[in-house]
């Protein structure tokens, strides 16, 4: 019998203990409700992942100031307690500068002309009817904002990328229906085949120089200027150590190894941070692309910073519906996906800020030993 046959999460459950003679009475137990479940199919239960708090971090952003909490989502021992003594030092720092700017969603289809010369006609078609798309993508959600478009041809392929204003939902599944009316039109009207609403020029959770050269969703910044006295007695290291560090592991190693990401750990902060506030989960790639810098000023002390250019995430739609995860959410106080997406970016400095310091100090072993088992 197929599990999707069943009407009831108690029933697939009761099903799959029975069959593989194994017992499910943890996930029967893990709290969820199945009204907000509904993007999970052949729903068996939940899974339980440990969440943390971290913080409070003084942020000093463009669309929110003030002490924000941070819930993490994380098996990883240590770090909830790196992250927040990353925020303890900002804090005595006068807190972290945040800036960000909205790119927008994007899902890039391709299209078959057949030769090259129908590619340039139809690239020229393209750029005529650009605004006739743009109404026809607004038509399909209020909440949807067409913004502008890319075109590139491989000979016989042309791969179109679209940008939307999705307002406060992450928006992938706004723009794909989008997208998909648009190139109902553009096929209805040129006759040229597209082979696939995703053509990979989105690009969507996969690392990419495309999304580190023209973003997606959210670009972002954060600085903070931690004087050498903080640096010693809550970091416990000095500016020159975590310098000398950060360049030959951001730097040096990220050169030698053709990392997409010259960071130490933007991708842990940012998972914990996405599984706790429903984001989705793959989209985690795109947020471990970035680059901290570090700097030791000319008093001695630290400046250091992160840039991010690809953060999708929202506060409504998808996973943000689950009860667990609104709750969440309502930790950090926020209402909207600009004031989400300059929490993160206080969250990955901090983090970023205490892994550094930890190996400069030769703690990170330790730390983990002690927390992390």
């Amino acid at each position: 019998m197929e599990l999707n046959q069943f009407k009831s999460t108690s029933q697939r459950r009761e099903f799959l203990a029975k069959e593989l003679k194994i017992k499910l009475e943890t996930i029967d137990k893990a709290q969820l409700d199945e009204e907000t479940a509904i993007h999970c199919e052949n729903l068996i239960g939940a899974t339980a992942i440990p969440l943390g708090v971290a913080g409070p971090i003084k942020l000093n952003g463009e669309a929110i100031n003030g002490n924000i909490y941070l819930p993490l989502a994380t098996t990883e021992g240590a770090l909830v307690a790196s992250v927040n003594r990353g925020c303890k030092a900002v804090n005595l720092s006068a807190g972290v500068n945040v800036l960000t700017y909205k790119v927008g969603a994007t899902r890039g289809p391709v299209f078959y002309t057949g030769s090259l010369e129908k590619s340039k006609q139809f690239y020229q078609w393209i750029k005529q009817n650009k605004s006739k798309l743009g109404e026809i993508a607004e038509s399909t959600s209020s909440h949807l904002k067409f913004l502008k478009l890319d075109i590139r041809t491989l000979t016989d392929y042309v791969f179109l990328r679209f940008y939307f204003d999705t307002q406060d939902a992450m928006g992938m599944n706004m723009v794909t229906i989008a997208t998909q009316k648009i190139a109902g039109y553009i096929e209805a009207k040129t006759k040229i085949t597209c082979l696939s609403v995703a053509g990979n020029f989105d690009i969507d959770k996969k690392p990419s120089w495309l999304n580190w050269l023209n973003n997606r969703g959210f670009k972002g910044w954060a600085e903070v200027i931690v004087p050498v006295k903080i640096v010693k007695d809550v970091l416990k290291t000095t500016p020159k150590a975590l310098f000398e560090v950060w360049l030959a592991k951001c730097m040096f190693g990220s050169i030698m190894s053709g990392s997409l990401g010259f960071n130490s750990h933007f991708a842990n902060v940012v998972a914990a941070f996405f599984v706790a506030t429903g984001q989705d989960l793959a989209h985690v790639v795109e947020g471990s692309l970035g680059i901290t810098t570090v700097k030791i000023l000319a008093n001695e002390d630290l400046y250091f910073s992160i840039y991010m250019p690809s953060i999708m995430l929202g506060t409504v739609g998808g996973g943000t519906k689950l009860k667990t995860q609104q709750e969440a959410l309502s930790i950090t106080g926020v209402s909207k996906s600009v004031e989400l997406a300059e929490v993160l970016l206080g969250a990955v400095l901090a983090g970023e800020l205490s892994l550094l310091s930890s190996l400069a100090e030769g703690s990170l072993a330790q730390a983990h030993q002690k927390l992390g088992r």
